[in-house]
């Protein structure tokens, strides 16, 4: 009888291909399921890669051009926090968690990115209060399962600190070892923020980092214990992924700045736009697009910016939507290594050097991500483990989008429309599907 294996997807979000490379003999759960399974070394993100894209990425296999979420937060320049890409209702392609749920299998999602809204079974959305006339809780009971959000806060909200790292993790670990050994899900969606958080304020190979790293290894390691609780284990399969990696900065630029010197557009005092802009740049830290309304000049545009320290390329928005971006910018621009971009206004100069006091603030980093996937060493990774999965193998490269046909296999459904990835049925032992 074909019948689908469970599935258990864990991002350990930053996680890149070196810290396997050379952490490996440090991290014992994840060397199990390496040992046991097959590790895909390298795996190439998507353009931008920042978290959102890259998450949706991961359970639609869809470029951002096509599934929507082209950036981790909306463009919404009259805004000095604008809205996070949070809710379902943004992505325009169909999910796995939904081809999961259409087969009358439960679905549970622990901070998945872009799950708010959604009829996941279990679902704590990532979410935060973005309005002064609301709070964390209303916020969340609205975008998350209410019943399920109410018991596990009841049970461990103990263990967090507000979205404090890393305490969050633990809290998102403890639920989630709960679902899964209670509930027994059929696919199961884990996003673990620790390392990204600790290489955003102390940089990529801190100590902080790789004392996350450690962290997380022994998250994972509970996580795998809870299957052998429930009794789900010899029929789970493993997917423990980095959904892009970081490089270290220390450089900022302004291209806001740049256009409001020339009139471009009209910056506020709050830091925010005015709605009268003709050029406009949204910062996906380590790249930039750049949007025009009513504006020819495009020339002058782009030399503006190539002569800009720390841009290293300038692409149209043809060639951005070509390589999965935004299809909607007019510019996407690139920062050399040691570079980032913010969307500020009212700044000193167009480049200026991150304050090491300031790290930690809004905008302010050590490390950032969002770079085109290409630049050297930027590789995230994939380790695959489980009675579906060939034991004691590696394959050398594949693409992110890869990720969502794999998944797709391992849990016996199929998407509608053809994905421009495919299946790594090189990791897999034959038909996965069939379950004696």
């Amino acid at each position: 009888m074909i019948i689908a294996q469970r599935l258990i997807v864990i991002s350990l979000d930053a996680m890149g291909s070196r810290d396997l490379d050379e952490h490996l003999d440090e991290l014992p759960n994840l060397r199990r399921l390496v040992v046991t399974g097959t590790r895909v070394r390298q795996v190439r993100g998507i353009y931008p890669t920042l978290t959102y894209p890259s998450h949706t990425t991961i359970i639609t296999g869809q470029y951002p051009r096509e599934h929507g979420i082209v950036n981790n937060t909306k463009l919404q320049p009259q805004r000095k926090s604008p809205d996070w890409y949070w809710y379902q209702r943004d992505v325009q392609v169909p999910t796995l968690y939904d081809l999961v749920r259409q087969q009358h299998q439960k679905t549970a999602a622990f901070l998945w990115p872009v799950t708010a809204g959604s009829k996941i079974t279990y679902n704590l959305a990532e979410i935060f209060p973005n309005r002064i006339w609301t709070n964390q809780v209303l916020v969340s009971l609205k975008a998350s399962s209410p019943a399920f959000l109410l018991r596990m806060n009841q049970k461990y909200g103990h263990l967090r600190r507000g979205i404090q790292q890393p305490e969050l993790d633990d809290f998102i670990t403890a639920c989630a070892v709960d679902t899964i050994t209670h509930k027994k899900p059929q696919l199961t969606l884990i996003h673990l923020v620790d390392m990204d958080s600790m290489r955003h304020r102390y940089g990529v190979r801190s100590d902080e980092a790789m004392a996350a790293l450690r962290r997380l290894d022994t998250r994972v390691g509970e996580l795998i214990d809870a299957t052998i609780a429930a009794g789900t284990f010899a029929e789970t399969n493993f997917a423990v992924l980095g959904d892009h990696y970081q490089i270290n900065v220390d450089r900022m630029i302004h291209l806001n700045q740049a256009f409001a010197d020339r009139g471009w557009l009209t910056p506020t005092p709050e830091g925010t736009v005015k709605p009268d802009w003709h050029v406009l740049a949204k910062s996906c830290d380590g790249c930039t697009y750049v949007y025009t309304r009513n504006f020819a000049d495009t020339q002058n545009l782009k030399q503006l910016m190539l002569d800009t320290a720390g841009v290293v390329s300038v692409i149209d928005g043809r060639a951005a939507a070509k390589r999965g971006a935004d299809p909607h910018c007019q510019f996407m621009v690139e920062a050399a290594e040691g570079y980032y971009f913010t969307d500020e206004t009212n700044r000193p100069s167009v480049v200026e050097p991150v304050d090491p006091a300031s790290l930690g603030t809004p905008d302010r980093y050590h490390g950032v991500h969002g770079y085109d996937p290409d630049k050297p060493d930027y590789f995230t990774t994939l380790v695959l483990s489980g009675p579906a999965i060939k034991g004691g193998h590696t394959i050398d490269h594949a693409e992110l989008v890869d990720e969502a046909p794999t998944f797709a296999h391992l849990l016996g459904v199929q998407f509608p429309e053809p994905l421009p990835g495919h299946a790594l049925t090189d990791a897999l032992k034959g038909d996965t599907n069939e379950v004696q």
